[in-house]
């Protein structure tokens, strides 16, 4: 099995991804703590450095570059200081910034002060809620003019209102007429937020955690049985050709039209953050589909990398040749 996803890895590079979802900065504060305050009794961190990482949506597209593929970001930045680092940060990873869409809106940034290797806080600077149908449209023009050059299309859903049921609904149409003109076959990958999950109907595979699942499927899932079950139910309400559940400690389980559900034991030796987990798995699952993997193949893919990145502390990502190296028994 390993030497049969091993030949995919080294094909990422030439595939394309667009990913359309909400953008957010990632800023860390790093420090260290000695001492409680003697005007709170709260930690007093020593700050020692900060850095600003792509997040959301950009984190999974970091990730893509990070696995050698390209892509393309399409979502909504604020006309401000934070979104003027975001471009600098696409840039600096050689990304383009041509889907981005300016809105009103501030560019959401999340700040996460870590000491010691935990986070002691996080504040949110953000605006959700439906954005204008000005900044909707061109969202949707960049679509319309762009979409056939793409292999894959991942939907990375933070809720924060840019995957609207409009935009969605304009997606999958425009993949539709797509594959019907050229006969070019564009999966849309989805990770998805039980609110208003209705939006993501039509998709190819969507890949909930396993509350998620619970949400959306009404199920509460502690055995195999209620497990199958709600893959089932899942499958059937967003008529997609399958859903990968994300499971943490358990791994993944992996239902297709068709085929009985696969679980995929995690290969994770030790976990120190989970921030960004799930943009991983979406990122390689979709880059394994777009080499030519089979949903089963894409998923083992994934499941690897998600063994990797939670072994990393902070919005990390993972690179082929750490894949390549743990594939081929070569713990890193």
């Amino acid at each position: 099995m390993n030497t049969r996803l091993m030949k995919y890895v080294p094909r990422f590079a030439g595939t394309r991804i667009m990913v359309i979802g909400d953008i957010i900065v990632d800023h860390f504060i790093w420090g260290t703590v000695s001492r409680i305050s003697p005007e709170a009794p709260v930690p007093v961190v020593n700050v020692t450095r900060e850095e600003m990482l792509l997040g959301g949506g950009a984190n999974v597209l970091h990730n893509i570059y990070s696995l050698g593929g390209q892509a393309t970001l399409c979502g909504i930045i604020g006309n401000d200081d934070m979104g003027g680092r975001l471009r600098q940060l696409l840039a600096d990873l050689g990304a383009s910034s041509q889907g981005l869409v300016q809105g009103k809106r501030p560019t959401t940034v999340k700040t996460r002060v870590v000491a010691h290797g935990q986070q002691v806080v996080r504040f949110d600077r953000e605006q959700t809620g439906a954005p204008s149908e000005q900044t909707i449209g061109a969202m949707c023009d960049y679509i319309d003019q762009n979409l056939v050059d793409f292999d894959v299309v991942i939907v990375s859903d933070y809720y924060k209102g840019v995957i609207s049921q409009p935009l969605m609904s304009h997606l999958l149409s425009k993949v539709r007429e797509v594959e019907q003109e050229s006969g070019h076959r564009i999966p849309v990958v989805v990770d998805p937020k039980p609110d208003q999950s209705d939006r993501f109907i039509g998709a190819t595979i969507i890949t909930p955690n396993h509350l998620e699942a619970e949400k959306m499927s009404g199920l509460q899932i502690t055995n195999e049985q209620e497990l199958i079950q709600a893959a089932e139910i899942l499958r059937d309400k967003f008529s997609c050709e399958a859903v990968l559940i994300t499971r943490g400690e358990a791994g993944m389980s992996l239902l297709e039209t068709g085929k009985d559900l696969v679980t995929i034991p995690t290969m994770a030796r030790e976990v120190f953050d989970v921030t960004g987990a799930g943009d991983t798995v979406i990122a390689t699952l979709a880059l394994g589909l777009a080499a030519g993997a089979t949903f089963a193949e894409a998923a083992a893919l994934a499941n690897v990398a998600a063994g990797i990145v939670v072994g990393k502390i902070g919005t990390a990502t993972v690179s082929s040749a750490e894949i390549l190296a743990e594939l081929n028994g070569e713990h890193q």
